[in-house]
């Protein structure tokens, strides 16, 4: 659909105007904990995003890497990305005032020659919904077990809306998925559940103890070709047992294939916390490993 003032008209869902208008200049003073000027990200909000598999709707940001606008024929690779409130804007996020910077920092990355540009699309969760809709199975006591039927709202219609809107790269290859905490849960095993369709995934501080542990379990049993190439992140002050459940889910990846440096980054970060400042810092980073500037599409 053609674009007119950086405004798109969607077939699903409202579109406002850009959260910030692309090239606008913000001073430092602007943004907390930044001590240099930025020229705003180019960010497009979707609202009320209707899904009938899963009966709701919510708002969906889009993220277009600088020069998007002036390489007309060139496509990029996307980055889906849950919990999509947390991760450009301070003012929507779970914590108020503490975001993810995604925006900024795929930005300077970009800008820099250590990522290569890409689309980042933020899919805001639902609230309540969100713990049935980011478990691949029912808890006892806890509920949950709708992930497979999130997976339809997303394949089917969440990544045809933005083949449809934007220039994204239809590259299973390049094509990504991430998120913290049950994000993390869900990207991990919708992606290797359909490892034909996500070939990069970011699970940051993963809720690997669900249900008790079924991701290990589910892991050690699928059969994941191809293998995507996987970012997997803690912190060592999450909880008392999370560092050696993520480090087992590690290692059951390891005995699988994966190979630490090639396909698989893993990071435990002393001292990090579960939230959204602690997850912010490892943006950058993950985008590096999972989308180099090295294997750029151009």
């Amino acid at each position: 659909m053609k674009m007119q003032s950086n405004i798109y008209a969607p077939i699903t869902g409202r579109v406002t105007k850009l959260l910030v208008a692309p090239g606008q200049h913000v001073e430092a003073k602007d943004l907390p904990g930044d001590d240099r000027s930025v020229t705003a990200p180019d960010l497009h909000r979707h609202e009320k995003f209707r899904s009938r598999f899963l009966r709701n709707q919510r708002d969906v940001v889009v993220y277009l890497p600088p020069r998007y606008h002036e390489q007309p024929q060139r496509r990029f690779p996307v980055l889906y990305m849950h919990d999509g409130q947390n991760l450009f804007d301070g003012a929507t996020s779970f914590v108020p005032g503490m975001d993810w910077h995604v925006g900024h920092t795929a930005d300077d990355f970009i800008l820099t020659g250590a990522v290569q540009p890409l689309i980042i699309v933020g899919i805001y969760n639902v609230g309540k919904a969100r713990i049935n809709e980011y478990t691949p199975t029912k808890a006892p006591r806890l509920g949950g077990g709708r992930a497979d039927r999130y997976a339809k709202f997303l394949i089917q219609e969440v990544m045809p809306f933005i083949h449809q809107e934007y220039r994204a790269l239809p590259d299973p290859r390049l094509t990504g998925m991430g998120g913290s905490s049950l994000g993390g849960l869900l990207s991990l095993y919708l992606g290797l559940k359909h490892p034909q369709i996500f070939g990069r995934l970011a699970a940051l501080s993963p809720s690997v103890w669900w249900n008790q542990r079924v991701i290990h379990r589910f892991a050690a049993a699928a059969p994941v070709e191809p293998r995507p190439r996987i970012w997997l992140d803690i912190g060592t002050k999450e909880g008392p047992r999370i560092v050696p459940d993520v480090e087992q889910f590690r290692d059951i990846l390891l005995q699988k294939g994966w190979q630490l440096g090639k396909d698989l980054s893993y990071q435990r970060i002393e001292g990090a916390e579960h939230n959204e400042g602690a997850w912010a810092q490892r943006v950058g980073p993950f985008l590096q490993f999972l989308y180099p500037a090295s294997e750029s599409t151009v």
